[in-house]
């Protein structure tokens, strides 16, 4: 009896299950997910507000330390899209070898541009020069970031590739089981993360002045530590792991703790370093580094389960519960693991109540964009963010990282200072404002981020785009 049950109801699971794959397919043609574009659009403009205006803004700049800005969301945001769009890239695999070397070249490409864009050959725009010196190069960026989580977890998504429309259409936990082993690698990371940033002795360590502003240039200054399981700024498993590996010469030299309490007369904002300052506050730390590295690949595997959702789930409702659920979960648990003072929100350390706090709010704005766009039909309003996100790599190079800017200053009149973009902040939007702080905040709204947007509407209206 129980085995005719089983043969009546195979052909109509066939026919569902047919039915469905050509429902996924007809709307791969027929529809592109606007709302990723303008989310993608919405980080490349965070970046470049936080870039140019972070230092005026407390809330827009990165947190010294502890706690969570605006400028603190941007990191997760992009490897959140990352892992979204990996699912849509490796839809349909013809073979592993293909996936596998599209994965490399492409993962090759940002490491080269993370290298040239901040690794410091390029120094625009304030100084017109290029080059650097190798033995202070640094070896790790943004870009180079995202190659990590991207390479990663495509090879994870390749290797574990087997969930088809028709098997979740008759499961609804299937979303999670059918990836469960993804889970479970994310889970590893997790494991080894943390073992190793409270289980790694940090020993002390000295470091060489090289800011030749410094009074303290050339020097050799030396901070004790002897510890285990510090989160705090000198003493971290985080900044000891990439002084080991990368050499402390090959680290960012302007970390966000300078404006920390401990050391800025000005905090929360860049200032002269205190009398009483600690050694430490002159030191590089690379918030970009290994460690934290190994970390933010949850965010792109969390951003990948949401891409499965978007393949695997037909109904606009059944995407969305998932997507709010799951990211309120996220959010409200990386909170609470923060003011309960278990595990402080740092995106230096990319610590885990960060990752939980910025996944779940990627999530969760990605659903309301998901909401207003691709179901109420009203992208209209996001044009801006939406060419820029169909363009990003070109907006990113060119606006965030100043390459655009650093070519204009090039051109000026008598004085280095005498740059059209000097003078269009001081006279049309400082100098109309009376402050530096309202006139540069509207000035990068205006001139940068607006001139972007129309710049990328252009190259859209005739098929133009950066991509790597």
């Amino acid at each position: 009896m129980e085995g005719d049950w089983t043969r009546e109801r195979r052909p109509m699971d066939a026919e569902i299950g047919d039915q469905v794959d050509k429902m996924t397919v007809e709307e791969t043609k027929r529809k592109r997910v606007e709302s990723l574009d303008i989310f993608r659009g919405l980080t490349v403009v965070l970046m470049i507000l936080v870039d140019d205006a972070g230092g005026k803004w407390q809330m827009i700049g990165h947190a010294p330390w502890n706690g969570c800005n605006l400028a603190d969301f941007v990191m997760p945001f992009f490897l959140f899209i990352v892992g979204m769009v990996i699912p849509l890239a490796f839809k349909k695999i013809p073979n592993w070898a293909l996936g596998i070397k599209k994965v490399i070249i492409r993962t090759i490409k940002l490491i080269f541009w993370g290298l040239i864009l901040q690794g410091g050959y390029s120094h625009a725009p304030d100084k017109l020069t290029y080059g650097v010196d190798m033995k202070h190069i640094r070896w790790c960026g943004i870009l180079q970031r995202i190659a990590i989580s991207y390479l990663i977890v495509s090879l994870l998504e390749i290797a574990t590739k087997r969930g088809t429309p028709k098997d979740l259409l008759l499961d609804r936990r299937s979303v999670f089981r059918v990836y469960c082993l993804q889970w479970m690698i994310a889970a590893c990371i997790l494991v080894v993360y943390l073992s190793v940033l409270y289980g790694t002795y940090v020993p002390d360590w000295s470091f060489t002045v090289y800011n030749s502003d410094n009074p303290d240039y050339g020097k050799v200054l030396k901070v004790t530590c002897g510890v285990r399981g510090k989160l705090d700024q000198p003493c971290n498993a985080v900044g000891y792991v990439d002084r080991e590996v990368l050499g402390i010469n090959h680290l960012y030299i302007h970390p966000a703790w300078i404006r920390s309490k401990a050391c800025s007369e000005n905090s929360p904002y860049e200032g002269p370093f205190r009398k009483d300052a600690p050694s430490w506050c002159q030191a590089p730390f690379e918030p970009e580094g290994i460690l934290s590295s190994i970390s933010s690949i949850l965010t792109t595997i969390v951003g990948v389960h949401c891409g499965h959702v978007l393949i695997l789930r037909k109904r606009h409702i059944d995407r969305l519960k998932h997507w709010f659920l799951m990211g309120l979960f996220l959010l409200v648990f990386g909170i609470v693991l923060h003011f309960t003072n278990a595990i402080p929100l740092n995106k230096q350390l990319y610590s885990f109540s960060y990752v939980c706090l910025t996944a779940g709010a990627a999530a969760l704005v990605f659903s309301l964009f998901y909401v207003m766009v691709d179901i109420l039909g009203i992208p209209y309003i996001f044009l801006p963010f939406k060419w820029i996100g169909m363009n990003a790599m070109l907006v990113y190079v060119m606006a965030a990282e100043g390459i655009f800017a650093g070519f204009i200053n090039g051109w000026y009149y008598d004085d280095p200072h005498n740059t059209l973009i000097y003078w269009i902040q001081k006279h049309i939007f400082i100098g109309v404002w009376h402050s530096p702080k309202v006139g540069i905040l509207l000035y990068v709204i205006f001139a940068e981020i607006l001139f972007w947007a129309l710049v990328a509407g252009i190259c859209h209206r005739f098929g133009i785009y950066w991509k790597l």
